[in-house]
Formats: C-alpha cells, sequence, structure tokens
C-alpha cells in the first residue's frame, strides 16, 4: 500500500474523531467507545512496517499477546480498504499510572503496588517458555544495542560518563554472563511483557491491567522475566518511589515463591541490579532520541547507581502481634542496600506457604506447634542465607520471643552487617490493632493477642523501637 493510499485510510478513520494520538510508529484515533490503531509505515531497524502485510502480521501479534492481560481491550483486527486496524477498547488514560505520576505529590497506593507484583508474578507464572536458545543471549543483545544508541549521543550526555558506562556494565555482565546464560536452561527467559513500565500499566476497577506489550521484536520480548519486572522496578526508582518498588518486588517474590517455589529465585536476585541498569539505560537513548536530554541524563546517572552494590545487611524485626513489626520491617526495607529495597521473610506467610495455604485462609491449631515454630524459622533462615550470599539484604519479620533464634540469624549474618529491633508498645495499642485488622496474613487474633506476655529478651541482642 501506498503512503498515499494509507493516507486516504487514516482520513476515513479519522473523521469525526474525539482526538488522534501520534508516536513514532503509529496513529491511535480515539472515536466513541472505541479506539483504532493504524501502524505507520516505518523502519527502525528493530522493527519493519513498511508494508501491509508486515503491519498486519504485527497488528495480529500485538492484539494476540496482549490479551494474555488485556482481553477486555483487544478486541479485533479489522480491514479499511486493504490496510489493517487494531480495534480496541477505548479507557481512560488519565488512569494509567505515568498519567498520574505527573501530578504534583502523588504517590502510589501500598496495597495497588502489591496488586501490581502479584498480578506480573501470575503473568510470568503462566507466560510461555522460551524454546529458542538464541534468546539466552537477549540481555547481551540489548546491551549492544543500547551501547550503539547511548553513544551517539556521547556528546551531549558527556563522554566520560558514557564510557564509564560501558566499561562498567560489560564488566558486570561478563561476571554474571554464566548465570544469565543458565536462566534459560532453567526456564526463566519467557515470552514476557518487555515494555513494563508505567505508562503501559492501567488501573481499572481499583486493579492493575498490563497492556501494549512487545510484539514486533521476539528478542525484546523473549527475555529473563526479572529482566521484565525489573523495568517497573527501575522506572518506579528513577521516579522517586523507593517504597512502592519494595512493595512491588517483595509481592512479586512471595508470589512467584507461591507459584514456583524458591528453587533459585533468590539466588537470582544478584542479576537484578544488572538488569536494571540495562533497562535505564534503555530508557536513556530513547528519551535522547525524544530530545529529552536532562531526562537521558538522568537515566544514565542512574544505569551507573544500580550497579553500585551495597555491602547485605540481615535486620530481625521482632515485637508481639500488633506492635507494628510489618508495618516497620516495609519502611525499613524500601531504603537498604538492594537496587529495589530489601527482601523482607515473614514468618505468617511462609509458615502459610509450608502449609500450602493460601494467605488469607486461617491455619490449623496444630500449624502451630514447637515443631512447626521451629520448621518455620528455621527456613527463614536457610532463604536468608542464600538471599546475603547473593548480595540482597534481608529482614526477618517475625515475633522472635525466642531469643535462640536471634542468636542464630546474628551468628548466620556472620561479616555482615545484623541487628535486631524489638516494636516495643503498650498492650492497649497492640490490642486496637489486632481488633482493627483487616484481610491480614497473620493469624493472631485479639484472642490470641491478649493472651500474650513480654518475653524475657537478651537486652544485648535487642535495640528497642516504638512506632507510637
Amino acid at each position: 500500500m501506498t503512503d498515499r493510499a494509507l493516507d486516504r485510510v487514516l482520513t476515513l478513520l479519522t473523521e469525526g474523531a474525539d482526538e488522534v494520538i501520534e508516536t513514532s510508529c503509529a496513529t491511535v484515533v480515539l472515536k466513541g467507545d472505541e479506539a483504532f490503531k493504524v501502524k505507520k509505515p516505518v523502519d527502525f531497524g528493530f522493527l519493519d512496517f513498511t508494508t501491509a502485510d508486515k503491519r498486519r502480521e504485527a497488528l495480529g501479534k500485538e492484539l494476540h499477546l496482549n490479551r494474555r492481560t488485556a482481553a477486555d481491550i483487544y478486541r479485533r483486527l479489522e480491514e479499511v480498504n486493504g490496510e489493517p486496524v487494531l480495534v480496541m477498547r477505548r479507557f481512560d488514560h488519565s488512569m494509567v499510572l505515568a498519567e498520574q505520576g505527573q501530578a504534583e505529590g502523588w504517590e502510589p497506593e501500598p496495597e495497588l503496588m502489591e496488586a501490581l507484583g502479584r498480578e506480573v508474578a501470575s503473568f510470568h507464572a503462566q507466560a510461555e517458555r522460551s524454546k529458542d536458545r538464541l534468546h539466552a543471549k537477549n540481555s547481551e543483545y540489548v546491551i549492544g544495542s543500547n551501547q550503539k544508541h547511548i553513544e551517539s549521543f556521547s556528546e551531549y550526555l558527556g563522554p566520560g560518563a558514557v564510557k564509564a558506562y560501558r566499561r562498567r556494565l560489560h564488566a558486570v555482565y561478563q561476571k554474571h554472563e554464566a548465570q544469565v546464560l543458565a536462566r534459560f536452561d532453567s526456564g526463566h527467559i519467557r515470552r514476557c511483557h518487555g515494555d513494563l513500565h508505567l505508562g503501559n500499566i492501567l488501573i481499572e476497577n481499583n486493579a492493575p491491567v498490563l497492556f501494549d506489550c512487545i510484539e514486533f521484536n521476539e528478542r525484546l520480548m523473549q527475555i529473563d522475566v526479572l529482566y521484565d519486572i525489573g523495568f517497573l522496578l527501575m522506572d518506579l526508582e528513577v521516579r522517586g518511589h523507593h517504597a512502592a518498588a519494595s512493595r512491588v518486588f517483595n509481592a512479586y517474590l512471595e508470589t512467584v515463591a507461591r507459584h514456583e517455589g524458591e528453587v533459585g529465585l533468590y539466588e537470582a536476585l544478584s542479576l537484578l541490579p544488572l538488569y536494571m541498569s540495562i533497562r535505564a539505560g534503555v530508557r536513556c537513548h530513547v528519551s535522547a532520541h525524544a530530545g529529552d536530554m536532562d531526562q537521558a541524563k538522568r537515566y544514565l546517572g542512574a544505569a551507573h547507581r544500580f550497579l553500585e552494590r551495597a555491602r547485605p545487611e540481615l535486620i530481625c524485626v521482632g515485637g508481639l502481634s500488633g506492635s507494628g513489626k510489618s508495618w516497620y520491617a516495609r519502611a525499613l526495607a524500601a531504603s537498604q542496600g538492594h537496587a529495589a529495597g530489601t527482601v523482607i521473610l515473614r514468618s505468617d506467610e511462609i509458615r502459610k506457604r509450608l502449609w500450602q495455604t493460601p494467605s488469607l485462609e486461617r491455619l490449623p491449631p496444630e500449624a502451630y506447634g514447637a515443631d512447626q515454630t521451629e520448621r518455620v524459622y528455621r527456613h527463614m533462615l536457610d532463604q536468608a542465607e542464600v538471599l546475603l550470599k547473593s548480595g540482597v539484604s534481608v529482614i526477618l519479620d517475625a515475633t522472635f520471643r525466642d531469643d535462640r533464634y536471634v542468636r542464630k540469624a546474628k551468628a548466620l549474618a556472620g561479616e555482615f552487617a545484623f541487628r535486631a529491633i524489638l516494636m516495643d508498645v503498650p498492650t492497649e495499642v497492640r490490642l486496637k490493632r489486632v481488633a482493627a485488622r483487616e484481610n491480614d496474613v497473620s493469624d493472631a487474633d485479639m484472642r490470641v493477642a491478649e493472651r500474650q506476655s513480654e518475653p524475657e529478651i537478651d537486652p544485648t541482642l535487642w535495640v528497642r523501637h516504638s512506632n507510637l
């Protein structure tokens, strides 16, 4: 189809339109309750839409792949005078997270961020596993592409900063290359979203909807699941939403552990700073191509920072039911060493996972026997050891009524930093908080909380903290 013929199709579509949105490779026409998308006849190397057949294939993939997460939005493929047109349900664009983020003082809702982490994890659990070993090297492919694009803007970004990033990134990649490639054999290279940033996440009915995934390049789509979630974490971090990134991160990990188990999960987190750095590099050159050099410099600086690894720390946060352990653990997690925060291992969640019980379903009394409590703490400490060896800081969120477990944690930390923080609040405050709980993973109700008494603790182990 000629450009003139394509123009005639666009004229038909835009007649009576409410709004026309132009992107680098598509035109989207908003009309009534529907949106009509037409690919532009462009060739950027990593995508080629120069013929109607190529555009038809791309839009067909876009329809099929996006229906995995947004079936209610992606409706059908039509032909208008021989030109393929993707028909979608129109939605309120102001409910896209990137749009909401433009408002001064906006902060992502914590519960919504947890739901987002769970949504991405569930999507990844169902995503098709890559069968082509070529895709084991897709991170290296993106690094090479980033390098070429970033260096083309070296004069504006600063030659020294560009060269330093290239050297450092290659050094980190070489250090982790064997682990990156092994992710293919472990089944973690999957057909993911590929473009999972705040601009492609819609909030409808108080739930996150992932849309507009990559369809035009398998090397950008068949990727490590951690590289996929890494884009979202990077986007939140660069925008300054550290607590939100931590919420997404920990909800994602807990959900993956439930869907797929913990084998290999925490060891792989040593790759996340590398993946987040690569993602920041992508946004660096995309911003530069769009003419926003200040934003491009900001992303280049973030790409550098993600490669800086803080020494991991092990923190025990203890206290009786209602003392505010989980609240404080989350606050700490957003500010500790890992690029996306710190991993929180919650005894209540782990106990239910070990019993293969949903988080909000109550466990039987035998799940709280002394042998089961020993099992929970042993499991927590085993996973904490894996995380520390992977360079990740850990918070253990549990009552710790027995100092024996704190001593074991301290011995486990070894050369790494260690802290034990005991949440200390009056009984009446604790009981009021427990009474107000809704949809909580903890099974401790008022009857349990009232029976709890302050344990005898070793003051040399603990630092008391009140969150009143």
